[in-house]
């Protein structure tokens, strides 16, 4: 067998059937070679024992213990008397409760006698306010002719992640089988490169990181595989890069005298430094003949808007048209209603009372009536409308445009790149592309996720906008903290402002949690919801003022007409979910509570912070939450509660979660292909590996002298696995 394809064999071959079908449901392994880079999550010491106290709620867990107690308990029940083993493990200091019932208890009863050490697996519930396993998977570490000696021979014990299915232990032997082909494993990184930077042969590293004998080798290991993980993106990424600077744009130089300077002319203000700065660099790509493709990060409130419409407005100047694709239906309305009311006249074009200079701007969305639809996609082939604000309904093949000339991607995060391919498609040559962010992205992110694009940061807020204050509500501890928190909402209404309440679940019956048992029912309830809480307050603390709805399922025109209405003072208090997360923009709204705001993530509560706080007066938002104090939650909205800076959160944001969803993988529950690299611990290697891949990149841009770099590349964006950088 060659080498470029020993690992691609399928699992099957090596560990049978039935194991390679569970690996492939529940790990999503598949190949020799998704073994070997299923990585140890971490690894146990003989004679260490794991800490007890850490283990987190709801997940599957590995442990190695030793029992200090078993007792076989006899109850009664509704089908009459039955058994239940009881077992209590120890790290020396803290204690964890495994419980067996019914005909499972004979073995365990037999094997977990005090003193006894094992691995056990299972998923951390609470029963009666402790911690426990229900009928954990084990395996013994005692006897020299236990056939587990085999695979535990060193010290150092690896546990895998691992799924109810498949213990740490039974991926071990698995990988004990495949470990002798890791020596067919070919090596991404060019010989110059591996042996500048003192790095491991890869089978060397595969063999260290599954089987370690010291924690040195364990250093090697994740040395080497981190530089392939960041290098083979680096490389991915340099490539795209390349071939879009070898695409032709037409050059969209702003002219003078024409609709840019009318509107620079009625502005009320001046651009902060920071927009001036970032729209230089904006208006040098568009005079290109390549096509622009930059991120633009700024800030919730930093004027992002303003510096794209600025953009178009530019384009259409130059003759071409720009598209501006929104993430979902109420921000598409909202950005069409801010641009139409910031343009004015100029946003009349062909009409009674526009401007010399006007062009059209339509919207296109989904849900919108067959004529207005019809019209609009009339005036886009027409050329009539410079500028069109839309949903994915702009991606759409009925789509066409005169001359697209610059797409503007609001929220990047949402979009992947194969939707970004297919609105660019729509041009005649390549338009330009701007894409925005206001979730901060660290530098090491954006050259990780964002690396096919160049980048500008909006870090000054505007004048005249407003500090916002920030508290955490703990409902559970301090009922009456609640309590205040309503009095706060109706002063700010008694003042002339509004107010948001976020919640994070609908309660219209479609969003109804699964039922649990009513052991799970007492220690877990379901989330907040936006109708019942609505209810709740409308007759309660806040009775007498004008309470509305806003959340995802309604009508668009109705959810138009509640944001219409809270936009022009006539509501006084909106209970949403996070459909107002982004580009929301009402400046009387000074208040924000968040109900169950721990089952938010950092970077989403900052965003919706930003909805406040966007006039002149002060902002407040509330963080209500039943967590108990020493909950790793509670820290995380203290952080939020602490800082206004997104950059600082977003960094505390990603220590916290799992580098998948950072890339955008967890919620599609597809691999992340960064298993070693963390991309906030790993800042370094991935600029070295940046620099390293742009230059290999601009020298062989085929990869030709390099067909063992390029074999990984197609693995790693192999459509049929995960498309890493379609991030959407």
């Amino acid at each position: 067998m060659d080498r470029v394809s020993a690992l691609d064999e399928p699992l099957k071959k090596t560990l049978g059937a039935a194991t390679a079908k569970v690996m492939a449901e529940h790990l999503d392994l598949h190949t020799l070679g998704d073994l070997l880079h299923h990585y140890p999550r971490r690894y146990a010491e003989r004679g260490e024992l794991t800490h007890l106290s850490d283990l987190p709620l709801d997940e599957h867990v590995t442990v190695v213990a030793q029992v200090a107690s078993a007792r076989v308990l006899t109850f009664s029940g509704s089908k009459g008397r039955g058994q239940r083993l009881e077992v209590v493990i120890t790290d020396g200091s803290g204690q964890l409760q495994l419980v067996f019932f019914g005909k499972g208890v004979h073995k365990p009863h037999k094997d977990l006698l005090p003193g006894t050490r094992a691995m056990f697996a299972g998923k951390v519930s609470v029963f009666n306010r402790k911690l426990q396993l229900a009928h954990p998977a084990y395996e013994l570490l005692h006897g020299e002719s236990d056939e587990a000696v085999d695979s535990w021979a060193g010290a150092l014990i690896p546990i895998y992640p691992a799924t109810t299915k498949l213990e740490s232990w039974k991926i071990a032997k698995a990988v004990d089988a495949a470990l002798p082909r890791a020596r067919e494993a070919v090596d991404p990184l060019p010989e110059a490169l591996r042996e500048g930077r003192d790095l491991v042969p890869l089978p060397e590293a595969l063999l260290k990181i599954h089987r370690p004998h010291t924690k040195a080798d364990i250093a090697d290991a994740r040395d080497r595989l981190k530089w392939d993980e960041a290098f083979v993106l680096q490389v991915a990424l340099a490539r795209r890069r390349y071939a879009d600077t070898q695409l032709p744009a037409v050059a969209r130089k702003p002219r003078p005298g024409g609709l840019l300077d009318a509107f620079d002319a009625k502005l009320p203000f001046t651009l902060t430094e920071g927009q001036q700065k970032v729209t230089k660099e904006i208006f040098d790509d568009l005079a290109t003949e390549h096509p622009m493709h930059r991120l633009l990060q700024g800030e919730v409130g930093s004027g992002k808007t303003m510096v794209a419409l600025r953009a178009m407005l530019t384009v259409v100047d130059a003759g071409g048209q720009a598209a501006m694709l929104a993430p979902t239906e109420v921000l598409a309305q909202q950005h069409h209603r801010s641009i139409t009311e910031m343009m004015g006249e100029l946003a009349e074009g062909g009409m009674l009372g526009g401007a010399e200079h006007a062009t059209k701007v339509v919207l296109l969305t989904g849900s919108m009536g067959a004529a207005a639809r019809r019209q609009a996609l009339l005036d886009l082939v027409t050329g009539e409308a410079g500028i069109v604000i839309g949903t994915h309904a702009l991606i759409e093949d009925k789509v066409q445009f005169h001359d697209l000339g610059l797409v503007v991607v609001d929220e990047q995060h949402r979009f992947g790149v194969e939707q970004r391919d297919a609105l660019r498609s729509k041009g005649k040559q390549p338009p330009h592309l701007l894409v925005m962010t206001a979730t901060p992205i660290p530098r090491t992110v954006a050259m990780t996720v964002f690396g096919d694009l160049e980048t500008s940061v909006l870090d000054q807020l505007p004048a005249g906008r407003s500090p916002i204050a920030s508290h955490v509500v703990p409902a559970q501890d301090k009922p009456h903290f609640l309590a205040r928190a309503w009095e706060r909402v109706r002063e700010e209404v008694e003042n002339g402002h509004q107010a948001y309440v976020v919640c994070p679940r609908i309660g219209d019956g479609e969003d109804e949690p699964k039922k649990k048992s009513a052991e799970d029912e007492a220690e877990k309830r379901p989330p907040l919801a936006v109708v019942e809480i609505a209810g709740q307050l409308a007759a309660g603390p806040l009775k007498g003022l004008r309470v509305e709805i806003l959340h995802g399922r309604m009508q668009p025109d109705d959810k138009d007409d509640v944001m219409r209405g809270f936009a022009a003072g006539d509501v006084d208090v909106l209970v949403a979910t996070t459909v107002i997360e982004v580009g929301v923009n009402v400046p009387n709204a000074t208040a924000m509570v968040i109900m169950d705001a721990d089952r938010f993530g950092v970077s989403q509560l900052h965003q919706l912070r930003g909805r406040v706080g966007r006039g002149s007066a002060p902002g407040l938002c509330l963080l209500v939450t039943e967590m108990p104090e020493a909950a790793p939650a509670r820290a995380r909205l203290g952080a939020v509660a602490a800082t206004l800076d997104g950059f600082e959160l977003s960094r505390i944001d990603l220590e916290q979660r799992r580098e998948g969803d950072v890339l955008g993988q967890a919620q599609s529950g597809v691999r992340s292909s960064l298993r070693m690299l963390t991309v906030i611990d790993d800042e370094e290697i991935i600029a070295a590996a940046r620099g390293e891949a742009v230059a290999i990149v601009a020298a062989d841009p085929d990869l030709e002298q390099l067909p063992e770099l390029r074999t990984a590349l197609d693995a790693l964006l192999d459509t049929e696995r995960e498309q890493y950088l379609d991030k959407g």
